[in-house]
């Protein structure tokens, strides 16, 4: 018999529940962020425009006009941005029930982040590894807080490279630099649950893969929309971001969720379908590449992330 699927129909009333989802104005952050308010979340939409952060924020208000929603602005290619916000979102809040790391950027040009980085792997790991080091004691303070991070399919051709891990010595590649920053996402995020597990706090970190959806995060991809052969293959075998959510949506909200899961679709080829637990590449389960992310982590970004 087959088992039943998770529907968001399952999770309770989340009134009181403080959300923070990076890149929430459009794809798979604003799907997600509409699932959200739809409980009665308090959500976050954390936006590096706060113009398109508002008008992502009016069209789910059209939906759920009751919705708890707050616009807030963050640059994952910035540090100091990244404190800012942090700083802001304390000021305000005593409370962090979910963070879900949803912003990246996808096969970018070469270029760098505002503090120096590579972009791709600055705003799609280094970012979310600062913003997590600093509102970590809210988390720890939550019961039953939740970490979720982003991955991507791509991942699986992902390879650690320390001696060049920004790009610093060339051989730039712009899929290559995808690749590594959503392996690099993985590698934190299960050596974050080690970490945590050993202290046995009462905070779940989970992964997820949104499968291949159509959002505008491979927007960098050359070629028209009508003829470039990553995008027609993406319209055709691919899912909206409406179900492309699904996977972030059940690791951050399933109640039978375990820390170190990682979810996707449940398609064979994890291209498309219903969110379901799935496997990671043997890579991303590295203890010495995890450990030397970390490292490599904490001297970029300058900070001791003491879990």
């Amino acid at each position: 018999m087959k088992k039943a699927e998770w529907t968001i129909d399952q999770v309770n009333d989340l009134t009181d529940k403080v959300i923070i989802v990076t890149g929430a104005n459009s794809g798979l952050g604003y799907e997600s962020s509409k699932k959200f308010v739809s409980k009665n979340a308090t959500v976050i939409m954390a936006c590096r425009s706060i113009e398109k952060g508002n008008e992502a924020k009016a069209l789910i208000l059209k939906d759920y006009e009751k919705a708890n929603i707050i616009t807030m602005m963050l640059d994952l290619g910035s540090l100091k941005s990244i404190t800012a916000f942090v700083n802001d979102f304390k000021s305000k809040y005593k409370r962090l029930d979910i963070l879900l790391n949803n912003a990246g950027v996808m096969t970018v040009p070469y270029g760098k982040t505002e503090d120096g980085f590579e972009i791709q792997n600055g705003v799609n790991h280094l970012g979310p590894f600062a913003l997590t080091a600093q509102l970590f004691d809210l988390l720890k303070n939550t019961k039953n807080s939740r970490i979720v991070n982003v991955s991507s399919i791509a991942h699986k051709q992902g390879k650690m490279d320390f001696d060049n891990y920004l790009f610093e010595k060339g051989d730039y590649k712009k899929m290559k630099s995808y690749a590594k920053s959503k392996l690099s996402n993985l590698l934190f995020t299960y050596e974050l649950d080690r970490r945590i597990k050993e202290k046995n706090y009462d905070i779940k970190v989970l992964a997820a893969h949104p499968g291949i959806s159509s959002t505008n995060l491979g927007r960098y991809i050359q070629g028209k929309k009508s003829t470039n052969p990553f995008l027609k293959f993406a319209i055709k075998f691919g899912q909206p971001p409406v179900m492309g959510c699904l996977p972030e949506v059940r690791a951050a909200l399933d109640e039978s969720a375990v820390g170190g899961t990682y979810y996707g679709p449940d398609s064979f080829t994890q291209m498309k379908g219903n969110p379901k637990v799935v496997k990671s590449s043997k890579r991303s389960h590295s203890l010495e590449d995890a450990k030397k992310l970390w490292e490599v982590s904490e001297k970029l970004t300058q900070l001791e992330f003491n879990v």
